[in-house]
């Protein structure tokens, strides 16, 4: 059965880190693509990070470069999201998800989502 649990997120003040995770289970994220995405309130789903199987090149979104990394651990299972210099736009529902069409910052290119859970950031 394949599963995304996410932990991580919170609330944190404007400058702020935090870190998601996303283990998987039920596949291996080494060859799936594994994206994160945040929907904010009356907003469309946005692709923010993803890492592509095998050599894990990873791609973010240009609001977030130089501020959050994508990573993974194949020993785990586990996807990372590492947020840094938080600002209040970034307060969001982030969701991890994974595919096998390629990475890309597209939901439409994934299949499995995670429950998601909220970022805060305030000023």
């Amino acid at each position: 059965q394949v599963q995304l649990l996410e932990a991580g997120g919170g609330s944190v003040q404007t400058g702020g880190s935090l870190r998601r995770s996303c283990t998987a289970s039920g596949f291996a994220i080494s060859i799936n693509s594994m994206g994160w995405f945040r929907q904010a309130p009356w907003k469309e789903r946005e692709g923010v990070a993803c890492i592509s199987p095998a050599v894990g090149i990873t791609f973010c979104t240009s609001s977030v470069k130089g501020r959050f990394t994508v990573s993974r651990d194949n020993a785990k299972n586990t996807v990372y999201l590492q947020m840094n210099s938080l600002k209040p736009e970034d307060t969001a529902m982030y969701y991890c998800a994974a595919g096998n069409r390629g990475a890309s910052l597209l939901p439409q290119f994934y299949t499995y989502w995670g429950q998601g859970t909220q970022v805060t950031v305030s000023s």
